[in-house]
């Protein structure tokens, strides 16, 4: 049976007119949602903490913005773009005291509701709309006339309201042009992490930079090896962004797809789909988001460790140098957990 998508003309913008969306957070997506409702005529309050530096960021885009606290009071539907290690937190001190009957407390992310970190009071509705892609990408294609699909859920409906204006509020951030699909708090949350450590982010991190020392230890140019191991898959990942399997394979040369079929299987195979499934089984018991929530809790140093580990590897230094050469990229590097635009490594004449 094929999932129902829900497009502009399911979505009522009426739900939420006369009504006033508290987005906390300015961030990636805090600033997406923000701009995108205000633009779609939805009247919005950005509620930031006193000392926040994205205050003037918001300010200068044209937006009102308050305490949270105060934006919390002021809304009816409050939707908390924060980072999940900090959204209870941020909950427990200027949400939750504020809350009143019939308000509709939205998250992007089922993770603080699934695992039982917030636990909103049964007169609030409680829904979430999760764009699939980075704030930045659901801003630009907005812009564009476009959207980024959605998942959309309603985790309680204590008003009656809940699910038009949940989709009113996807509608007003565009993702009904493209479609958005219904879920539950529980399946989002599961499905997200898998794909993030399975492959979006885990499973791909960790094959590029064993099939980079793969061939490197084997006595190969580290620069052709970056170039087959990283640089081309961004190519077959728009092939398959445009046509599935079947159009990358279409794409490619007999010979890669050949070697497809029989290699794929041998390097992906049973041993990584128990792996994957022992993974699974940790998001759904909950023992990834305790290890995940204990770590942030006692200062992030395994966290860290990680992080530094993996910052200088050779692939990273390779990359950097051959990035910094192709300006067409507009490349750029990480440097105090910040992204800031490659310098130039020289010129050819």
């Amino acid at each position: 049976m094929t999932a129902r998508m829900y497009y502009d003309n399911d979505a009522d913008p009426s739900a939420l007119q006369g009504q006033t969306v508290a987005i906390i957070g300015y961030g990636s997506q805090g600033h997406a949602h923000a701009l995108n409702l205000h633009e779609s005529g939805v009247d919005v309050v950005v509620g930031l903490a006193p000392g926040s530096k994205s205050r003037p960021l918001a300010e200068e885009a044209g937006l009102r913005v308050t305490d949270t606290a105060d934006a919390v009071s002021s809304a009816d539907v409050v939707m908390i773009l924060v980072p999940d290690t900090a959204q209870k937190d941020v909950y427990d001190r200027e949400i939750g005291p504020n809350l009143r009957d019939g308000q509709l407390l939205m998250f992007a992310h089922g993770f603080n509701i699934h695992f039982g970190r917030i636990d909103p009071p049964g007169n609030v509705d409680v829904g979430m709309v999760a764009p699939k892609g980075p704030g930045h990408l659901l801003r630009s294609v907005y812009q564009a006339g476009g959207g980024v699909p959605a998942l959309f859920a309603v985790f309680r409906d204590a008003s009656g309201t809940a699910r038009d204006r949940v989709l009113a509020y996807a509608r007003a951030l565009g993702c009904t042009r493209a479609g958005v699909l219904e879920t539950s708090f529980a399946e989002e949350t599961e499905t997200d992490l898998f794909g993030e450590q399975s492959v979006l982010c885990g499973g791909t991190a960790a094959l590029v930079k064993m099939a980079f020392e793969t061939l490197v230890e084997s006595g190969y140019q580290p620069e052709l090896a970056y170039f087959e191991t990283m640089h081309e898959l961004k190519l077959i990942v728009d092939l398959l962004y445009r046509g599935g399997l079947n159009f990358m394979r279409f794409s490619v040369s007999d010979t890669a797809e050949y070697g497809d079929y029989v290699s794929g299987p041998r390097i992906i195979d049973d041993h990584v789909r128990r792996t994957m499934k022992q993974v699974l089984a940790e998001i759904q018991d909950g023992s990834f988001a305790r290890r995940w929530i204990e770590e942030n809790e006692s200062g992030r140093k395994e966290f860290e460790r990680l992080r530094a580990q993996d910052r200088d590897h050779q692939i990273e230094q390779v990359g950097a140098a051959l990035r910094a050469q192709m300006q067409f990229l507009n490349p750029v590097t990480v440097v105090a957990g910040q992204a800031q635009a490659a310098a130039t490594g020289g010129s050819r004449s």
